[in-house]
């Protein structure tokens, strides 16, 4: 099974309906908005600085970095969300370097180290080998540097019926898209599920020091069933997941520095 030229056919076809989206608001993006959620602004300061953002999609949260000051590579396997990303770059007068490639290949295209690597919501579980994703990212950050991620908590998934733990054969299934303009048609996807130990294992064994692991019950956005929107402490809208009267996890983050 070719899981790399499945999972691009999906999200090709996916890049297209979510630059319609009312999800991913891209007038409002053109306008002036930022993409980018209240948990990673907090969490990082841009300016000035190298930023790596892998499995970046068509752009939106590279482009807001490259706004907040730093100098953004973006890299991602979808052709069609490189050409959008590319497009939006010009269209807001934005730099940004943009590469179509899959992460494991994304070093022979990649000419620098970076202050910063980035990642989020996700795109895990895209990943068959989160060893020699670890590996990827040390190898590209400068001595110093940092990764940072912010994905969905594997929690929310075993909620919905997948494993938590790693297995040996990944989950081959047939889904729609996430956004509100999803249409009925469906794509084959391949997944694999990765606990939180794995994660954070991984990036130990590359080298790299974690210097936070932080919960969230929250979802900044609303792209699973059953949330609720909720309390928030800002603007932007959070949304919740309760099982048995208690909040489920859905977001967490993790900080690493390479020191050497």
């Amino acid at each position: 099974m070719d899981y790399l030229a499945l999972n691009k056919a999906a999200w090709d076809e996916r890049a297209k309906i979510h630059l319609a989206s009312k999800f991913y608001d891209v007038p409002g993006f053109i306008a002036g908005n930022t993409s980018l959620q209240e948990i990673e602004l907090e969490a990082l300061d841009v300016q000035g600085k190298s930023l790596l953002h892998l499995q970046c999609h068509f752009g939106l949260d590279t482009l807001s970095w490259s706004r907040l000051g730093a100098n953004v590579t973006g890299v991602d396997l979808s052709s069609t969300a490189i050409e959008q990303a590319r497009a939006l770059a010009r269209q807001c007068q934005l730099q940004a370097d943009f590469i179509c490639s899959d992460i494991y290949q994304a070093p022979a295209q990649l000419t620098q180290q970076f202050d910063i690597i980035y990642t989020s919501y996700g795109v895990l579980c895209w990943l068959p080998d989160l060893q020699r994703w670890a590996d990827i990212i040390a190898a590209a950050l400068k001595t110093g540097g940092q990764f940072y991620m912010a994905e969905f908590h594997p929690v929310q998934a075993l909620m919905e019926g997948y494993s938590y733990f790693a297995q040996a054969e990944p989950d081959v299934e047939q889904e729609a898209t996430y956004t509100e303009n999803s249409s009925s048609k469906k794509h084959t996807m391949v997944t694999w599920p990765h606990s939180l130990a794995d994660v954070v294992t991984a990036l130990l064994n590359a080298g790299l020091e974690i210097t936070a692991l932080k919960e969230f019950d929250f979802s900044p956005y609303d792209a699973f069933e059953g949330l609720v929107e909720g309390q928030t402490s800002s603007e932007r809208p959070r949304y919740y997941l309760v099982h048995q009267g208690q909040n489920v996890p859905l977001v967490y983050t993790v900080s690493a520095i390479k020191n050497r």
